[in-house]
């Protein structure tokens, strides 16, 4: 067999050759391609980030009052070791210009500065960080001359970054061409061209105008909602106007109502706050103690909106007129009281809306309206509006037509019926609205339910939040849940009213507990919270619920009418004015910020402590949470927190009792009796201002 002829490599790798060869001749005779643009933001080397407060990223504002302080930290860092600087941006809404203020590092990156919001409306703030290029060359510099070495070179440098900078300084031009022809002066000796690097005039003219070019700024812009003082502070109380006469076969009028608002203003209230006022509808009406068989005089709940009369824009007959309602309004103000008005977004069967707009309610397949439903109860007097019907949008804005409504008529408080029924989004779009075109008024979300419910309809823009505070009645648990709402995030958007006691809630504990009961949750309720509400009855001691196990009231005042003795000699009405007093007096009390629970040896006894933001004011309360048995303990104090040595004696007055105690050392004993005194409120006398607490809203 004939051997192949041997086949050279070269031979073979030829075609390859001449491919690669043909390929770079290509290349070298192909235009030189440019490289792809980038971004100039890629040059900005500085980090901001964990700004605080914040609300879920931003999506929701934080809420203050006028005169408060908005204190913003954030992390502010960068690669290497240059210094940083960092500035907190600041505006009301719709304002083309920020206002600035340059931030302090603290600690380990931290930087903080604030701001105080002057009116109601929104602002809004950001932050911003940058190289201090200026900062970094005088740091290293005066570093290198204290270790004695050669910085002409750097004198130079520095010399010309004043210079740029000294060419966008405006009126301040010509100092800084000044510094830096002294820097850079050859002719001058040493030691003067580096105590011109040294001027704090230099430093105060360079901070002025930083080189911000490649700074960076938050992504995002965070919104402060910033609402009157009463959105903060108040006390609360809650009246049927058609109950204030002597008769109880019919309602009284607003006339009649105004007779009690002496009664009610001395006790120390801000607000009063009526169920609805509109008419009643008659179908399904509801008899007493919720019974469907009402007799031809039972007037029916007043959350039954809508008869022939008119709707949500139109007043009960049996109340008076619109103008007496004006005239209600208005003497109430006379007494120092503002009116809240309820807002429940339902109707009876006989509403104008269900004849005019039956497509805003859901229906069955034979036709005929949904009635309201919580299985196993039934409410077969009210229909359920649909949110999501095809023709929603007329829908909300008529609703929003109804709070207009009432504003116009001196309205500016107004506690909204069960908002957790009704979508977020209308809630976020309406009270926004509402908010921008009438800054000054104040939303109270009536909604026990979950607590990502609550705290998202807080979110959404009502002003106060009902709580779980009738809920929450031994020291540990009240100790974790108001720590919870004072001293998390949930602070800056979610403020608790405390009401002790409504129409639909009747406690155990007040069921059982008998007069201390009352007198331990009002003193709760007035010295935790801000703002704090009771239902009228309250402080005549109504306990008997309608059946065993249930919070019902026995004869609820939602479906008759309850004329009361209100002087009778037992009242809790003293008490009620002294907290009131105490609470108006003591700005300690009118936060929510600033609580901190103390420790005690006793778990019937609980004790805690509120200061002023500006740290000048201090109230201690004790309360035994044992309306039973009388309970004693050691109180245990914090009183380096408060400036006192170990051996300081603490003055205590019991604004209560109006007795002084000397208290010497952290641990002190007290003996509360139930049948005489459930607690003591105390106003701490210290030896000296605390300062403003860190983090907490100034007001001054």
């Amino acid at each position: 067999m004939a051997k192949r002829p041997a086949t050279s490599k070269s031979t073979l790798a030829t075609p390859r050759r001449k491919q690669i060869a043909d390929e770079r001749s290509a290349t070298a005779m192909a235009p030189k391609e440019r490289p792809p643009a980038l971004d100039p933001a890629l040059q900005r080397r500085v980090v901001v980030e964990g700004v605080r407060p914040e609300v879920d990223g931003g999506r929701f504002p934080i809420k203050r009052v006028p005169g408060e302080r908005v204190i913003v930290t954030a992390d502010v860092f960068a690669d290497g070791h240059d210094e940083l600087a960092a500035a907190l941006l600041y505006r009301q809404a719709g304002d083309a210009a920020w206002r600035e203020q340059r931030m302090a590092l603290t600690t380990n990156d931290r930087w903080q500065a604030a701001f105080t919001v002057e009116s109601p409306g929104s602002y809004e703030y950001t932050v911003e960080g940058w190289v201090d290029r200026f900062a970094t060359w005088r740091r290293d510099l005066i570093k290198k001359v204290d270790a004695g070495q050669e910085v002409t070179s750097e004198l130079l440098e520095g010399s010309e970054l004043i210079r740029e900078t000294a060419a966008g300084a405006g009126e301040h031009a010509t100092e800084l061409q000044q510094h830096a022809a002294r820097i850079a002066d050859s002719a001058s000796t040493a030691a003067a061209r580096i105590a011109a690097v040294r001027s704090d005039d230099l430093r105060r003219l360079m901070t002025a105008h930083p080189d911000r070019r490649f700074g960076t700024r938050l992504d995002r812009v965070l919104g402060v909602l910033v609402e009157r003082e009463r959105a903060r502070f108040g006390a609360w109380y809650e009246m049927f106007p058609r109950s204030a006469g002597t008769d109880p076969g019919r309602s009284a009028t607003f006339a009649e109502a105004a007779g009690r608002l002496p009664y009610i203003a001395s006790m120390g209230f801000d607000v009063l706050y009526l169920p609805p006022v509109h008419p009643i509808g008659r179908s399904f009406r509801k008899g007493p103690n919720n019974t469907l068989t009402p007799g031809p005089g039972d007037p029916g709940s007043p959350w039954a909106i809508g008869s022939d009369e008119g709707g949500h824009m139109a007043i009960e007959p049996g109340l008076g007129t619109l103008d007496d309602f004006d005239s209600f309004v208005e003497a109430a103000a006379r007494h120092g009281l503002e009116i809240a008005l309820d807002i429940a977004f339902q109707a009876s069967p006989d509403h104008p809306y269900v004849r005019e707009h039956p497509e805003w309610f859901r229906h069955r397949p034979d036709g005929t309206i949904k009635y309201a439903e919580n299985p196993p109860k039934k409410y077969q007097d009210i229909y359920p509006i649909n949110f999501e019907s095809a023709q929603w949008p007329a829908l909300w804005q008529e609703l929003k037509r109804v709070f207009e409504f009432w504003i116009g008529h001196g309205v500016r408080i107004f506690r909204v019926d069960n908002p957790h029924t009704k979508p977020f989004r209308f809630w976020h779009w309406v009270l926004g609205e509402l908010h921008r075109e009438h800054p000054d008024t104040i939303f109270l979300s009536e909604a026990f339910t979950r607590p990502k419910v609550m705290r998202y309809l807080a979110k959404c823009g009502f002003s106060q939040s009902y709580s779980y505070f009738t809920w929450r009645n031994t020291a540990a648990e009240l100790t974790a849940y108001f720590t919870e709402l004072t001293q998390t995030d949930v602070r800056e958007y979610m403020r608790p009213n405390l009401f002790a006691n409504t129409p639909d809630i009747l406690h155990e504990y007040l069921q059982r507990g008998g007069p201390p009961a009352f007198a331990i949750r009002l003193v709760l309720a007035a010295t935790l919270g801000a703002s704090y509400g009771i239902y009228s009855g309250f402080e005549l001691f109504e306990n008997v619920p309608v059946k065993e196990g249930s919070e019902e009231y026995l004869d609820s005042e939602k479906y008759q009418i309850r004329p009361r003795q209100f002087d009778r000699p037992d009242s809790l009405a003293g008490l009620i004015r002294a907290i009131n007093t105490i609470r108006r007096a003591h700005p300690a009390l009118q936060h929510d910020h600033g609580l901190a629970f103390h420790p005690c040896d006793s778990p019937e006894l609980i004790c805690y402590s509120k200061r002023s933001v500006d740290g000048t004011d201090l109230i201690l309360t004790v309360v035994n949470v044992d309306p039973f048995h009388m309970q004693h303990g050691y109180v245990q104090l914090p009183l380096a927190d408060w400036g006192f040595t170990p051996h300081d004696t603490v003055e205590v007055h019991d604004l209560l009792s109006s007795e002084r105690y000397y208290w010497r050392g952290a641990f002190n004993y007290v003996r509360l009796e139930p049948g005489s005194r459930v607690a003591h409120v105390l106003h701490v006398r210290l030896p000296r201002p605390l300062g403003d607490l860190p983090g907490l809203p100034d007001t001054r």
